[in-house]
């Protein structure tokens, strides 16, 4: 039996993976729904835009619950089986955004340090009809055509395995966007590199406000 309460072992399982143009899940109403409103509640009062790691935030009651469940072995070995991969070896790196600025959703890959990637979103709704809308992408430079939208809505998941091809980004949008994101590592050493350079990029937008 899973020792997993917040997060919902069978809607995890039962997202389609994709293959095309990289692999990559996406699943709906993964957190169970007796535990939305309490993660509602508990999620942090964070002023600044951007990420920040969890070292970085007040984490308390239930949303602290979904963070150790997220980052848990268990967690990464189902999450692992789906993609075909070992990821409870890797590290991990959590990091929590609530605000979003139009400069953000650049198209990119990710870098080569991570091996996979997830997201879960947390807004009630969402009603910018492409804003905001993370997008699997063909290339590095075009929004359009793309594989598939993402709503980043309360209980929505999207995973992917990083690769050189793993182009994805969103059109800007400025407000509160509230998402969690995973990425499992290759080594200790990028999770206190990745902590440093995130540390630091906080610091600077607190000195100059962007």
């Amino acid at each position: 039996m899973s020792a997993l309460s917040i997060l919902d072992v069978q809607a995890i399982r039962a997202a389609p993976l994709s293959r095309e143009p990289y692999p990559y899940a996406l699943g709906t109403n993964v957190l169970n729904r007796e535990s939305i409103e309490e993660i509602r509640r508990d999620f942090p009062e964070i002023g600044k835009p951007g990420y920040l790691t969890v070292d970085e935030v007040s984490l308390r009651g239930r949303f602290k619950a979904l963070i150790d469940e997220l980052e848990s072995d268990e967690f990464s070995r189902i999450l692992g089986e789906k993609f075909g991969i070992d990821l409870v070896s890797c590290p991990r790196l959590t990091t929590i955004m609530k605000r979003s600025q139009p400069k953000y959703g650049a198209i990119h890959t990710d870098g080569p340090s991570k091996v996979l990637t997830l997201l879960v979103y947390m807004n009630d709704a969402w009603d910018a009809p492409a804003a905001g809308r993370l997008r699997v992408l063909y290339d590095g430079r075009n929004f359009e055509p793309f594989a598939v939208e993402v709503p980043p809505t309360m209980g929505t998941m999207f995973a992917f395995l990083r690769a050189d091809n793993s182009w994805h980004g969103h059109e800007p949008f400025e407000g509160e966007r509230r998402v969690v994101q995973v990425a499992w590592l290759k080594d200790a050493s990028e999770l206190e590199r990745k902590r440093k350079r995130n540390r630091t990029a906080q610091f600077l937008k607190g000195i100059f406000g962007r």
